[in-house]
């Protein structure tokens, strides 16, 4: 059977990631449609293409679809803090235009489960608007339906995990206890591969769920069943939406904000209601007990393959990290302030950027910790990521990873790492690192780089300038210490200074 050219979106996210390894692994040649490709382009392999391609811009998408027969509509925008509804309309009707141009077949587009009408979450409407606009394009599109996932990484599991890990004693609002039927994320990609060629005339929505009909309050205390864990659950009468989206932010990995929106969807009930999945695909879904144990061996082996928060749009702030042209990026806002730092270390290049990536998640950032998990505390408060998304354990960074509250923007070994702020700022922040070969050892170069905006951001800036210098010069020294451990001393003292460089530097 000749396999079909597929096309790819999503594919920095959680569901797309797993996807796209299934489909390699199958060898079918992929497309992945990324706005920036360079975070995705050293985790593919030598068949799969990467194309850089925005569905909020057309003209895009019509240069990345040429040649492909089928198309995998993955994007979501469950971190987007404003105008998501909008954004993802105007992002489908791009999709679908550029797709019947270039003679697409075929469009797998998976939104979530759940009655149609007035009662849907704002989330879960907009899913199924978006299913509409697509099967209405004029291409032939299978629309799943799907619920809770259940998966290591997926944001469900991290929900269900640190409430029963951490907490003894839980309340529970009502929508704890509304029915849904979770699907283990293995089936769910299973679903997707077979939908590539499944007799297809017409478009057509069909839902998919696990085997068991159940709640998170079921899928809490199966999961502290599993992991011998004794929890008392008191059911509360009231707790809004807002105020349990606060609670999800300060006990469990997920923002304010995505709780927000994932509470108002599972306020509604959302089961499989006829067979159709049953009589068109050749897969046999597995219950929550089973799914939960194969999340747990992922967990148990302290590596997920794909994350939840690794996707993008997780961050909220598409912008984020897109820079090119200079040293810094050719998009500004306002005058750069720069805080840039260095020291000689008595070790090796590659011995002094091992520290530099190992830095984060476990192993925190070296010097004032609790100035680090302070940081982080506030921006949850605000809305933001805050530091809980550790870092990928088992491998080295690749562009792309979210890394507590920075992500990967590059990484060029054993030369350079650089971070993108995704903490809630008023404006753009980076923190590069750069070592160099030198007689004797090394030369560590640290830079924290700020794009404030207006008035707000300069106050930032200068407001917590001291707290940076501490925080920042102690890390440096920090880094060099703990590399020279083992292959000499520090050889030069450190050097710092901070400077604003301004647009035409």
């Amino acid at each position: 059977m000749t396999l079909p050219r597929v096309a790819l979106t999503g594919a920095t996210g959680y569901i797309g990631g797993r996807l796209l390894r299934v489909l390699e692994e199958r060898g079918y040649p992929v497309t992945c449609l990324v706005r920036r490709p360079g975070y995705l382009a050293s985790r593919v392999t030598g068949t799969t293409r990467v194309l850089a391609a925005d569905v909020l811009d057309e003209a895009s998408l019509r240069a990345a679809l040429e040649g492909t027969e089928a198309a995998f509509y993955l994007v979501h925008s469950l971190g987007t803090t404003r105008d998501f509804e909008q954004r993802e309309t105007e992002g489908a009707r791009n999709f679908a235009a550029a797709a019947r141009a270039c003679g697409v077949r075929r469009i797998v587009y998976l939104g979530g489960l759940g009655p149609e009408g007035p009662e849907l979450s704002r989330h879960l409407r907009s899913r199924q608007t978006v299913g509409r606009i697509l099967r209405e394009s004029g291409v032939p599109t299978l629309e799943l339906r799907a619920s809770i996932v259940i998966g290591s990484g997926s944001v469900s599991f991290e929900i269900i995990r640190a409430l029963a890990e951490r907490l003894p004693v839980m309340v529970m609002p009502r929508w704890v206890s509304v029915q849904a039927q979770p699907i283990a994320i293995q089936d769910l990609v299973e679903y997707l591969v077979q939908s590539l060629h499944l007799e297809l005339p017409e478009s057509l929505v069909v839902e998919i769920g696990g085997a068991d009909r159940l709640s998170y309050r079921d899928l809490i205390a199966e999961y502290a069943r599993q992991r011998g864990l004794s929890r008392l659950m008191v059911p509360v009468p009231v707790l809004t939406p807002r105020l349990s989206s606060l609670w999800l932010g300060l006990v469990t990995p997920v923002y304010a904000r995505v709780g927000r929106k994932l509470i108002d969807s599972i306020r509604t009930p959302s089961l499989v209601t006829n067979s159709l999945a049953r009589d068109l695909f050749r897969v046999t879904p597995r219950g929550a007990s089973q799914a939960i144990r194969a999340a747990l061996r992922n967990e148990e082996r302290e590596f997920a393959e794909t994350s939840w928060w690794d996707s993008l749009s997780a961050g909220g702030n598409p912008a984020v990290g897109a820079l090119d042209g200079g040293p810094f990026g050719g998009v500004r806002v306002g005058n750069r302030l720069v805080d840039s730092r260095q020291v000689r270390v008595g070790a090796s290049p590659a011995e002094t950027f091992r520290v530099v990536e190992a830095l984060g998640g476990r192993t925190g950032w070296l010097a004032w910790s609790f100035l680090w998990r302070l940081r982080g505390a506030l921006d949850l408060l605000v809305g933001g990521v805050g530091m809980r998304r550790g870092r990928p354990t088992g491998r080295p960074l690749r562009p792309g990873d979210a890394l507590d509250f920075w992500r990967v923007e590059s990484v060029e070994r054993p030369r350079r790492l650089r971070l993108v702020a995704e903490m809630k700022l008023p404006g753009r922040a980076w923190l590069d690192f750069e070592v160099e070969e030198t007689e004797g050892g090394s030369v560590l170069r640290q830079t924290a780089v700020f794009d404030p905006t207006g008035l707000s951001g300069l106050a930032y800036w200068y407001g917590v300038y001291p707290l940076h210098a501490l925080v920042f010069g102690s890390m440096i020294q920090a880094i060099a210490s703990r590399a020279h451990r083992s292959s000499g001393q520090v050889t030069g003292k450190l050097s710092g200074r901070i400077h604003e460089a301004h647009p035409h530097d």
